[in-house]
């Protein structure tokens, strides 16, 4: 592939954004719900092959580390893989944002400095195919990560991707399972047009207008646990009735629970209210089994080994042999979880 000889130099964005931290620790293998892409197996130490024996120039662009514990764990995944410090055959610099417009001049930036290869964790999932474009023309090849986006295949080489349309109806279908008397929901979204917010809303919305379910309270909390709370809170001081916290991610739901246990309004199995949340941070699956919680959906936050692979099938002139890699998720019930899910699927 085309390489660049220019220097990368450091990424400079709004204050809103962030520059990459030094490397962390990569995460635990255990935790890993799927095999590497076909071909794959445990991903090595060893460089990727690249034509010049240079580092190969990676430019990453993801959302905030501080948006979640899930963000967290993904980002400190990829700083291992990538980061400065790394073993890996890497140059990698990171760019952070929850804004589309910010994202996308952080890859005009990357672009412009000659990386080799954008990974894109994108905050919408709109709007990327101008600048998708130009990548293709300057031959930097583009790897999706975690989210997808509305744009042509043919501008990126893989998308390594949660299914949140499923991780939305796998939720959905577990509430309708719990056969409740009434269902009155509040229903606290993630950060609006993100792809994880419209496959979890999507479920529950389609599941609600199917079974006449009353969603009371719907708003977005942006994946932030005192928004949530202010939420809840507000509904709690409005008098409305409700028994399912469904909370698109689990600062949310521990938001939710933090008015909840203000107003003394009990939750959990065999309680006034069913609390679900999503990600499988480990203090949230603690929650689980305890009951005080009642169903946590999974979000594997570990994809640099993926991506690596991927890059070292690229590097190698191999065709892949798929385009779209799913990873396998889980969904945990208070009543069956285990300690060993807890430490197996914690992060």
């Amino acid at each position: 592939m085309k390489k660049y000889g220019k220097k990368i130099v450091t990424l400079a964005l709004s204050a809103a954004m962030a520059l990459g931290m030094t490397a962390c620790g990569g995460s635990s293998d255990k935790k890993e719900t799927t095999a590497a892409p076909s071909g794959g197996g445990e991903t090595t130490t060893a460089a990727p092959a690249a034509s010049s024996g240079e580092a190969i120039k990676v430019g990453i662009i993801n959302n905030d580390p501080n948006e979640s514990g899930y963000r967290t764990a993904n980002d400190k995944d990829l700083q291992a893989m990538f980061g400065p410090g790394n073993a890996n055959g890497y140059e990698g610099s990171f760019a952070y944002s929850l804004k589309n417009d910010e994202q996308i001049a952080a890859a005009q930036k990357f672009i412009q400095d000659g990386v080799d290869y954008l990974l894109l964790s994108a905050a919408d999932t709109a709007g990327w195919d101008g600048v998708l474009k130009d990548a293709q023309t300057a031959g930097v090849k583009v790897i999706l990560f975690d989210r997808t986006i509305d744009a042509d295949p043919s501008l990126y080489e893989a998308s390594i991707v949660s299914d949140m349309d499923k991780e939305g109806q796998k939720a959905a279908d577990w509430l309708e399972s719990q056969k409740l008397s009434e269902y009155n929901i509040i229903h606290i979204q993630g950060v609006m047009g993100s792809a994880a917010q419209k496959g979890r809303s999507g479920a529950l919305v389609d599941k609600a207008n199917a079974n006449g379910w009353t969603i009371v309270e719907e708003q977005t909390a942006e994946w932030n646990a005192e928004k949530a709370q202010q939420i809840v809170q507000s509904a709690i001081d409005a008098g409305k009735k409700f028994n399912v916290i469904y909370a698109e991610n689990d600062d949310m739901a521990k938001g939710a629970v933090a008015a909840l246990d203000k107003a003394n309004i009990s939750h959990g199995v065999g309680k006034d209210v069913v609390v679900m949340g999503f990600d499988c941070n480990k203090w949230a699956l603690e929650e689980l089994l305890a009951q005080n919680w009642n169903y946590d959906g999974q979000c594997n936050p570990f994809q640099a080994k993926y991506i690596d692979e991927v890059i070292k099938k690229l590097e190698a002139g191999e065709t892949l042999s798929e385009k779209t890699i799913i990873m396998d998720e889980k969904g945990f019930d208070a009543t069956t979880i285990t300690q060993q899910d807890v430490d197996d699927y914690g992060i």
